[in-house]
Order: structure tokens, then sequence, then C-alpha cells
């Protein structure tokens, strides 16, 4: 038999031995007092690493208002929370081991919601920082008038009555919608 050629049954097998990127994003109760998410990050952290995982990066959560209520059901009733502490953490793990491990986290009664996901290549090398890009927004809110200048704006360029030279590259959000906004 060839060397180039691997036979199905052991591709099969190390595929499933082939180490492969995730990113685990969560969500912390907000219940959890503030000095209390660093522990259970760390437990969060330990589940990863007891399942064989090695983590290579990581965005500490803080915390910020949801874009909507989520609900969870907890202590016998379904608690609805408008606020979290949201971070992430990005490791290595085998496939074999990754339905432990999502059963070890979904069992963490501290956390409200969590993500994971496979990553690619270029995901892996450049991780998004969610924290610093809401520091760093480029979106913001105007008023009518504002928007009205705006559509006016635009509609005289798009007559021909006035050019633009300079436009600006910021995204405007009016109820909801986003507008590129013309300076």
């Amino acid at each position: 038999m060839s060397e180039t050629n691997m036979p199905a049954a052991e591709a099969a097998v190390a595929s499933e031995k082939e180490v492969t990127s995730y990113e685990f994003a969560f969500h912390v109760l907000p219940t959890v007092a503030e000095g209390e998410v660093p522990s259970v990050v760390e437990i969060l952290k330990a589940h990863i690493t007891k399942a064989g995982g090695e983590i290579f990066d990581e965005e500490a959560p803080k915390r910020f208002d949801l874009a909507y209520e989520i609900s969870k059901y907890l202590e016998g009733k379904n608690r609805k929370f408008s606020s979290a502490y949201f971070g992430w953490v990005r490791f290595r793990l085998d496939a074999a081991s990754l339905t432990a491990l999502t059963e070890h986290l979904e069992g963490t009664k501290e956390v409200l919601r969590y993500l994971l996901v496979k990553l690619t290549k270029v995901e892996e090398q450049n991780p998004f920082k969610f924290h610093d890009s809401i520091v760093d927004r480029k979106v913001r809110t105007i008023s009518d008038e504002e928007m009205a200048e705006v559509e006016a704006l635009a509609a005289a360029e798009v007559e021909g009555e006035v050019v633009v030279d300079d436009v600006s590259e910021d995204v405007v959000a009016v109820d909801g919608k986003e507008v590129e906004e013309t300076v």
C-alpha cells in the first residue's frame, strides 16, 4: 500500500486524535458578585484543562448590558437577566474529548449562556477583543434632526447639486437601522 494513501479506518482514528482550536464564549450570571467572577472563570478553565485542553488565549469577563433579556431556570423558577459578565477562552483539544467537556460546562450553574465554536486558522491568529471594541465603538445613535440633515445632503448629492469630497466611514444607527453618515 502506498505511504500517501491512508485506509479509511485509520483516517477516522487519526482525525479523532487531531487537536483542534476552539473558542468558549460565555455569560456569567449577574447575580455572581464581581469579586467571585474570576473564580467562576477558573472553574471553567479547570474543566477545559481536565478534559485535556490547552488554553492559549482569553478575555477576562466584564459586565455589560445585554441586547435582550435572557431567561434561565434557576431555583425552581424562570428568571430574566438584562446584564451579564461576558468573556471567552480559546483552547486546543482533541475532538474525542469535546463531548465530555460540554457536559461539564453545561453543569456550571453560574453560567447564564455559552457558545463553543471551532476556530479557523485565521480566527485563531486574529482574536476579536470584544471589550476593546466596545470602548473604540464607531457606531453611534443620531437625533432625528441630524438624520434629516444627512438625508437632505444625500438627496442633494444624488441630484447633482452637492459634491462631497470627504465621506466619513462612520456608521450611524437610527432606530435600529444602520445608515452611512456623510460629513
